[in-house]
């Protein structure tokens, strides 16, 4: 078994692979593993260049306990409290959740109405979760569903959760800051809330009933344990290693290509990377390509300061003052937003291991379009980092180009030419419809035998905890349909 990619997603089919007894081998086109999960490590400051808060810790404790293997000897998880504190362009500022009691108390001081609408909220999303849990979340929707898992379908939640997204949490929240809080989980898989459908209530659920939590040493200590791991079980792991081209035969795959010619022979190969490439690897070009509405990318700085900002939290968000512009500035206009929300994770509060002493490590997120237009040259960079730290500043964050010791950008650009994804979108599709919310790209080509998909890009979707559910699937999928030679 040959896997494309050594992000979080292909690392895991593999390491549950060995349970089946395949001969596997990662090829990674980059010097490190990871994928959109990695690190940068530089001036004694250490920064999580990609996911920055793990949710459904249960899921990552499966993987390690699927091949015997107990999560906490390997990795240390630690719960958020609070979790993200959250600012508005007026100066209302709260934190969320510090503890169920609290965070009552701070809906009905912003709306008392509010303390029922949010109870019937969580109980539309904990509907959602565990009807999906029972089959979204446990198989590939292209496959043929049990009569349990048809049975479980007619418990569906049809009055809210058919719906949009933002008018169902309009439905639920009076208070003009619960409903921009709660409209900002749909861009925890690279969509706008004015356009998916309702269904994504399970997110912000998710996220309250289990926690938010971070790792000590960064979330890339879950790559490099895992990487130990597969290295035990004698998986061949070759970076810096691009594969080209995916070989086939009579609609059969028998091995790859790899940029330097060498060609790896195999009875299956899984892509853990993005589908909108496969065209390309298998040189055919009626391969179904539907990518007009890709998620989100991002641009991110990562700014190691030589002093702490005493006022800044694990986690902060920086509202918009109109965040239905801000949405249709970055999908229909497919532009940098003039007033973009901003995402400030500072993980050197919870863990010193980040920062030398004294200092801090920020990681600086706002959202942006897939638009190849948009250069993302010096000059825009330059401009959008003076953009981002007026909002900072006007939220009383003041970071002096004196103070600082590191500066790393990420654009869509860089994305797009370092993790070869489309557009530089980190989600794949957006979930903006019925179809690219549950039919994803499946995990098993129906053309092409011995060809899987795993990760963010095919199903079940974006986020750490989707990304482990998909190498379950797809692992359970190979079992199924290829026969070890």
């Amino acid at each position: 078994m040959i896997v494309i990619g050594g992000g979080l997603g292909g690392l895991a089919l593999a390491l549950r692979s060995t349970l089946y007894g395949w001969n596997v081998t990662v090829c990674e086109r980059n010097v490190r593993l990871g994928g959109r999960m990695n690190l940068l490590e530089k001036e004694g400051f250490r920064f999580d260049t990609g996911p920055s808060l793990i949710t459904l810790p249960h899921i990552f404790e499966e993987l390690f306990a699927a091949v015997g293997e107990q999560l906490s000897d390997h990795v240390t998880f630690q719960q958020l409290s609070p979790l993200t504190q959250y600012r508005f362009v007026d100066g209302t500022t709260f934190h969320y959740p510090a503890s169920l009691p609290e965070w009552l108390d701070t809906i009905k001081h912003l709306e008392p109405r509010d303390v029922d609408g949010f109870w019937r909220f969580m109980n539309l999303g904990a509907n959602i979760y565990e009807l999906s849990r029972s089959t979204f979340f446990s198989r590939s929707p292209f496959e043929m569903p049990s009569s349990k898992e048809l049975k479980a379908l007619r418990f569906f939640p049809f009055r809210y959760g058919w719906g949009n997204y933002a008018k169902t949490v309009a439905a639920h929240f009076r208070s003009p800051y619960l409903r921009q809080l709660y409209n900002r989980y749909p861009t925890f898989v690279g969509s706008s809330p004015y356009k998916t459908p309702a269904t994504l209530a399970v997110i912000p659920y998710i996220e309250f009933a289990y926690g938010g939590w971070y790792v000590q040493g960064g979330l890339y200590s879950i790559v490099k344990a895992i990487e130990k791991l597969l290295l035990q079980r004698g998986v061949e792991i070759r970076t810096a290693t691009n594969v080209v081209q995916i070989l086939h035969q009579h609609n059969k795959v028998t091995g790859v290509v790899l940029e330097n010619g060498e060609v790896l022979h195999a009875d299956v190969v899984v892509m853990n990377g993005d589908v909108a490439t496969m065209p390309q690897l298998l040189s055919r070009s009626n391969m179904p390509n539907d990518h007009n509405d890709a998620s989100l990318s991002a641009v991110v700085f990562l700014v190691g300061l030589k002093k702490k900002i005493p006022s800044l939290f694990h986690h902060s968000i920086y509202f918009s003052l109109d965040y239905k512009k801000e949405f249709h500035q970055l999908f229909l206009e497919k532009r940098f937003p003039d007033d973009p929300t901003l995402y400030v994770n500072v993980s050197s509060k919870t863990d010193s291991s980040m920062a030398p002493e004294g200092c801090d490590s920020l990681f600086i997120l706002a959202n942006a379009p897939v638009n190849a237009a948009l250069t993302w040259d010096d000059a825009e960079v330059t401009r959008t980092w003076s953009d981002i730290k007026r909002k900072l500043e006007s939220n009383q964050v003041t970071i002096d180009e004196s103070d600082i010791v590191v500066k790393d950008v990420w654009t869509p650009k860089r994305f797009a030419e370092i993790y070869n994804v489309s557009g530089g979108s980190i989600y794949g599709l957006a979930s903006h419809s019925w179809k690219t919310t549950f039919f994803r790209p499946p995990n098993r080509d129906f053309n092409m035998q011995g060809l899987y998909y795993v990760g963010g890009s095919t199903h079940p979707g974006g986020g750490t905890p989707m990304v482990l559910l998909s190498a379950d699937i797809t692992s359970r999928l190979i079992e199924k349909y290829s026969k070890k030679i």
